[in-house]
């Protein structure tokens, strides 16, 4: 993998070895610049006349000339293909392309070698949807949903549910299975992490270094309990081994928080108000939220209180009676130390609530002074807290912070003050002993392999049955939660910036033409829809602050990290996630997500990550027809599925596109007669609709690119417009969130848009022509 890795890094040019501020837009192609209607600069050529006109009336006579420029591209793009498809006759046109011979190209090639090619299949191929064998013809689809989704707000937690998508993720590439994109930036870093090439940056080293300790697990399983034995000395002791200085609570309690990433009574992070988003402020808070319990819960809509899960208390005591074994806890004292975690851990269970009850109630992102919460919650000190755990910022009584479940809080300072009092419990060595385990599940990953063979054991009994992600991919994982600056810096050196920046433009623009074709209810809607792309120009999302590693190497100077020894070096990584989290809430501009691999729409753009632009989705030594076709096709796609709630509302064309496609589909493959097969859910035909339209914004963009430079490379002898969808129906299947809502394969699009026109040199087999009436398009 990484020598594959090494081979398929982009070249940079001169020009990419530039980074642009991230608040830079894109500047449109050069013959687009005096007819654009997205430059602010336009406005000053409009005489005074117009310019007392209104707003709408001036951007609507503008993106009538983006039209007629786009008219004039289509009309170019016809006569390109007249000369080279129609004069070329057959469909063998290898005498006339250029074969692309780099290194990258001949992977590009195997690659598509082991892939179906969606020309020479039969209908029938199409009746599999991505990732199943049998078509859901009555499927209602997927919902969509804008809502909170479990704990998103916290940019650094690893939620439930970032754990089973990374999960599922590791699938790969490989043939008849679906595309992750995010698991082929993974391996993209991994083939990154796992160069031989020696690097004369510290940072740099530490990192890898930090990577390949995580892969070792030979040392791990040498090292045994001992490492956290001594760490918890190091915190003064534990009941249960018989030995505890007694330590103060809150004292332990923000050691734990500043040091060690752990928050065994409630989870801090940091995230904006969503209730200050129409005044467009950036500011950050800390947020508050009830703690990930490591006891089993469910949750009781007629009383509307948790508890432990009573068929699951056994297997979770047995394997805390584990743990404590593996720590050499005495076995006449396990049942002790046991029992009293299991009662803590039950009446905190009891406070807490699921997220959709906290929100039908209210109960989010409330707003409050630390003075204020200090008052209803007196058993923990919170500005100590919270001081140690953003230090070293600086944080008074008059700070507000956002809390997410304040019922819960004030019930867990009542539970901690309980205990803390308890004459039975001198100097409350059940909290101790509770934070400690927290410790203890916090430090799992850097444990032997016991800990984890024990917490697996107790999942398959709570009915998980999940795959288990590989090493590699959990190591890379890590390595990004605390090295995440080095990372960015090692992917923006491999971007081809300007190849990326190109196709981005010119995926825009054609998607703002095809925006302009379709049938708007009303002409306010329409307008209100175009002022909001031309305040959303595209750009690349990449770090302004972390660029080469002159500004590395000291930011990573006190890091000592050992190439063997997992365990101190994950002591290391959680120092660096707590230096995270405080700059994170100390600076207000948005940094680049490493690992992201879908653009975002924020107040001032549409963000494009630099994940989306690796092999082997796109190569700037690719022919256009591949990196068109692929990422290309990919980066329309999310834009639509960004902007859809205003085109869905307003468009009128839409549904009957959807089902049109439907139909011809249903022809081709023969389901026109079963039961209920015609029968499409409203996301359903979105769905159809959106990635018809983005494999046509895709060609459309490929077109222009093809008028302004008619020689493209091509790989395997495979015509422009052959290789273009050919690299479609590799990434085709893309398990974005909205991929459960397409009814049929997307590769079925290929022989759909080949019948419409004469764009294809060759027929598909599956031809949709003999099934339809050819004046029906789509």
């Amino acid at each position: 993998m990484s020598q594959t890795s090494i081979e398929l890094q982009p070249q940079q040019s001169d020009h990419s070895k530039s980074h642009p501020e991230p608040e830079s837009r894109l500047q449109p192609p050069p013959q687009l610049q005096q007819q654009n209607p997205l430059q602010p600069g336009q406005q000053q050529l409009v005489n005074t006349e117009r310019q007392e006109k209104s707003v709408w009336v001036t951007h609507q006579r503008l993106f009538g000339l983006l039209l007629v420029f786009f008219i004039g591209i289509a009309i170019l793009g016809l006569v390109y293909y007249i000369h080279h498809v129609l004069h070329t006759g057959s469909g063998n046109n290898a005498a006339h392309v250029t074969p692309c011979v780099s290194t990258a190209c001949q992977w590009a090639a195997a690659r598509l070698a082991m892939s179906t090619d969606p020309f020479t299949q039969p209908c029938d191929y199409f009746v599999s949807t991505c990732g199943s064998k049998t078509l859901p013809l009555k499927s209602e689809g997927k919902k969509r949903s804008h809502g909170i989704r479990g704990h998103s707000q916290n940019p650094l937690a690893r939620s439930a549910e970032k754990d089973t998508q990374n999960k599922i993720e590791h699938k790969g590439l490989r043939e008849d299975t679906n595309l992750s994109r995010k698991t082929v930036l993974l391996q993209y870093l991994r083939g990154i992490l796992e160069t031989n090439h020696s690097s004369n940056s510290s940072a740099v080293q530490k990192t890898k270094d930090f990577y390949h300790s995580c892969l070792d697990t030979r040392s791990l399983e040498a090292a045994g309990e001992k490492p956290f034995l001594r760490l918890i000395q190091k915190l003064g002791g534990w009941a249960v081994s018989g030995q505890w200085n007694k330590t103060d609570f809150n004292y332990t309690l923000g050691l734990l928080m500043r040091q060690y990433g752990t928050f065994p009574f409630f989870n801090l992070y940091v995230g904006k108000d969503p209730n200050e988003a129409a005044s467009n402020r950036t500011k950050r808070y800390i947020q508050i939220d009830q703690p990930d319990l490591l006891i089993p819960i469910e949750w009781n809509n007629e009383t509307e209180t948790s508890k432990a899960k009573t068929e699951t208390l056994r297997p979770f005591l047995a394997s805390c009676q584990s743990y404590l074994a593996f720590l050499g806890s005495p076995p006449s004292m396990n049942m002790v130390h046991v029992g009293t975690f299991i009662s803590l851990s039950s009446e905190l269970a009891v406070a807490a609530s699921p997220l959709q009850y906290r929100l039908l109630k209210g109960q989010l992102y409330q707003r409050m002074t630390i003075r204020q919460l200090q008052s209803q919650a007196p058993a923990i000190d919170w500005l100590g807290c919270l001081q140690a755990a953003f230090h070293p910022l600086s944080l008074t009584e008059d700070d507000h912070v956002l809390l997410h479940n304040l019922p819960y809080i004030i019930q867990m300072s009542r539970i901690i003050n309980k205990w803390l009092h308890k004459p039975e419990m001198t100097n409350s060595f059940t909290l101790h002993t509770y934070m400690v385990l927290n410790l203890l599940h916090t430090l799992m990953p850097a444990m032997d392999s016991r800990f984890s063979e024990t917490a697996k054991n107790l999942s398959l009994a709570l009915g998980n049955t999940e795959e288990e992600v590989p090493r590699w991919k959990y190591c890379v994982l890590e390595t990004e939660r605390g090295f995440d600056s080095v990372l960015t810096h090692l992917l923006s050196e491999r971007i081809a910036r300007q190849e990326t920046e190109e196709i981005i433009e010119n995926v825009f623009f054609a998607f703002i033409f095809k925006i302009n074709e379709l049938r708007w209810k009303d002409q306010q809607s329409f307008q209100q829809f175009i002022d909001k792309i031309y305040f959303s120009p595209p750009r690349l999302w990449s770090s302004k602050e972390i660029s080469d590693k002159d500004d590395l190497d000291p930011l990573f100077s006190e890091v000592t990290v050992s190439s063997s020894g997992f365990f101190s070096n994950y002591l290391q990584l959680l120092s660096l996630w707590q230096k995270r989290r405080s700059k994170l809430l100390a600076t207000q501009t948005e940094a680049a997500d490493i690992l992201s691999v879908a653009p975002s729409l924020v107040s001032n753009g549409l963000l494009f990550p630099m994940g989306m632009f690796i092999p082997p989705l796109f190569h700037p030594s690719y022919p256009k027809a591949i990196n068109y076709g692929a990422v290309g096709f990919l980066v329309a796609k999310d834009i639509f599925h960004l902007l859809l709630p205003e085109i869905y509302s307003h468009n009128e064309t839409m549904h009957a596109v959807g089902e049109c496609i439907w139909t011809h589909y249903l022809n081709a493959t023969k389901n026109a007669e079963r039961v209920g097969a015609s029968i499409l859910s409203a996301a359903q035909q979105e769905e159809i609709w959106l990635q018809y339209s983005a494999l046509q914004v895709a060609l459309e963009a490929y077109h222009h690119i093809l008028s302004q430079n008619p020689e493209d490379t091509s790989i395997s002898g495979l015509h422009h417009t052959e290789l273009f969808f050919r690299s479609f129906s590799q990434v085709s299947c893309d398990t974005d969130p909205y991929s459960e809502s397409m009814p049929l394969n997307p590769s079925f699009l290929v022989p759909v848009m080949c019948a419409m026109s004469d764009l294809c040199p060759t027929s598909p087999q599956c031809s949709v022509k003999a099934e339809q009436d050819q004046s029906q398009a789509c």
